[in-house]
């Protein structure tokens, strides 16, 4: 009975250090609580890349030109079909370090002003870290949160929340578009 305990605790201790460093695929980034997908705060995300993506929205050494990112309700991580579009933005960056971005965190205008503003900056700075993760330099980047204070839809429904919750990436020094 005690060595199969010590075989099973030597199997699941290797399983585990091995599991320890690989890094995920954009497919193995996690599905939220809510059933939403997307990148929690603190993942490793230095990986994320793929072929198809070098070619969306970026040609050649131009910044890519989608620079907007939604996000969930109450959420701070960033969706899954924006990260390669984020990937895109790190990679441009960290091959022109003369570039900076000013990220700037959204919300709707539901919460209070306060809990808006802290939702806001947690949604610029998973920005701001996933772009360190593939290159980026600190200093090539900036948050700010604006929280509800400058919606582009002034609606007050689902549809015009869900464009106010985003994070515009916003170049700060001239890059080639």
């Amino acid at each position: 009975m005690k060595q199969s305990t010590i075989i099973l605790s030597a199997v699941l201790s290797l399983s585990l250090l091995s599991a320890c460093g690989s890094n995920p695929k954009t497919s193995d980034i996690g599905v939220g609580a809510d059933g939403a997908g997307g990148i929690a705060a603190g993942t490793d995300a230095s990986n994320i890349s793929g072929t198809e993506a070098d070619d969306v929205g970026s040609i050649g050494n131009r910044a890519p030109l989608d620079r907007v990112i939604y996000f969930d309700f109450d959420k701070s991580e960033i969706r899954t079909e924006y990260l390669d579009i984020v990937a895109q933005h790190g990679r441009f960056l960290a091959q022109n370090p003369e570039g900076r971005v000013r990220l700037e965190g959204h919300t709707d205008e539901r919460g209070t002003r306060e809990y808006n503003i802290a939702l806001g900056e947690s949604r610029s700075k998973a920005i701001g870290r996933m772009l360190q993760l593939q290159g980026v330099s600190s200093a090539q980047t900036r948050s700010v949160s604006y929280g509800e204070e400058l919606p582009v839809d002034e609606g007050h429904n689902n549809e015009a929340w869900a464009k106010n919750r985003r994070v515009n990436i916003i170049y700060e020094v001239e890059v080639p578009n």
